[in-house]
């Protein structure tokens, strides 16, 4: 047998799955893989807690099985319908024939029904609980965080939440806990994960923060990434904070250059951000991926985006960019726009007309450059700039 369950707390397993080699979730990067976390948990009934992306099924299946006879599984509990939780759900209802499953009402049960055909599923609402002998499981919906049928589910017993998309990260691992692991990275990956698929929902995550935080809990066991066991307060206060668009006094600059009149312009504002103050990180569109853009601009304050003029529009990367930032409903940034061109400059316009749409407050006058800026106009640019400090 090559997959073996490992224990999280007594008659508590991971047994999940880790994917190594995944590099895209959604067109968000996951240069450091994933894992899909399942949990099983050995009472009077047998009880299974989600399960893994459709791929790794056997692995799933494996390692429940270096513990118990999936047959044996008496409850499998669903916090979300989402594939990459539920995508082994019919090889489990295969291995499990006599299992009663449970999804958020009405959207997670319909999710599974739509999915996968009929189940013997039973409908969860937030109050809820069942008893599975010696413990108790209680579930709250998060409707939204970050699809309509998802939930968390606690057991008082063992001080464990099931927080599922909650608190998790892209990040494939050995270790399981977060103590294991280096914070740093774990901390980056959490605000990655947060910044491309929650940020949107921020009211969403601050209910839910505000409710578990009431919880005696000593170990979030999330969908993806390694556990929390010692820094529960600090992923909690992080979630608050980015939940609530708090900001550090911090900048970015991104953008696209064609002949490198745009890039020049880009590195001489980042350089009057910094001696304004104002810590500032520059982004290559041609180099960087967006995803990783917005891990730094969840918490940025000040925001500069660049474009050259192509075909009176801006850069292709520059426009899918922006889309991509609108999406995710950014709390408000200070921002400015600016690009060079040959003849017509409708790009930096469209440049600032999108950053007000996605809610940016424009805090300079759009800097725009005919071809090669020349020393003058970028020792302006560079005053202009350092008066945001």
């Amino acid at each position: 047998m090559a997959f073996h369950a490992l224990a999280v707390k007594p008659d508590v397993y991971w047994v999940g799955a880790i994917d190594w080699s995944v590099r895209n979730f959604h067109g968000y990067s996951t240069n450091r893989g994933s894992t899909y976390n399942a949990y099983l948990i050995l009472d009077d009934k047998i009880t299974l807690i989600d399960t893994v992306k459709a791929p790794f099924a056997q692995e799933l299946l494996e390692r429940v099985a270096s513990v118990i006879d999936p047959a044996r599984i008496d409850i499998v509990i669903s916090n979300h319908a989402e594939p990459d939780h539920s995508g082994a759900i019919p090889a489990v209802a295969r291995a499990c024939p006599h299992a009663t499953f449970y999804a958020s009402a009405p959207k997670g049960v319909a999710g599974l029904t739509s999915r996968y055909g009929q189940l013997p599923c039973q409908a969860a609402r937030t109050g809820e609980s069942i008893s599975i002998g010696r413990r108790t499981l209680r579930f709250f919906t998060t409707p939204m965080l970050h699809w309509p049928d998802n939930m968390v589910t606690y057991c008082p017993e063992d001080r464990i939440l099931y927080s599922n998309d909650g608190f998790g990260q892209h990040l494939a691992t050995s270790e399981r806990f977060d103590d294991e692991t280096d914070w740093a990275v774990l901390l980056q990956e959490a605000q990655k994960y947060y910044a491309n698929i929650l940020m949107l929902y921020g009211k969403q995550a601050q209910r839910t923060v505000e409710a578990v935080s009431g919880l005696d809990i000593d170990l979030i066991a999330n969908g993806h990434g390694v556990l929390y066991r010692s820094h529960i307060k600090e992923i909690l206060a992080a979630y608050r904070k980015w939940s609530a668009g708090e900001t550090d006094h911090t900048g970015a600059v991104v953008y696209d250059t064609m002949w490198g009149s745009t890039e020049r312009l880009a590195r001489t504002i980042a350089e009057a951000m910094s001696a304004a103050g104002i810590p500032t990180k520059l982004f290559d569109l041609r180099e960087i991926h967006v995803s990783d853009i917005m891990t730094d601009l969840l918490t940025c304050e000040y925001l500069a985006v660049g474009s050259p003029t192509l075909n009176n529009q801006m850069m292709p990367s520059v426009e899918g960019f922006l889309g991509y930032f609108r999406g995710l409903s950014p709390r408000r940034h200070k921002a400015f726009a600016f690009g060079s061109y040959g003849w017509g400059g409708q790009s930096v316009p469209l440049v600032e007309k999108a950053l007000e749409a996605a809610g940016c407050t424009i805090a300079l006058p759009s800097i725009r450059a005919v071809d090669v800026p020349s020393e003058d106009q970028l020792e302006k640019i560079y005053e202009d700039v350092k008066t945001l400090g």
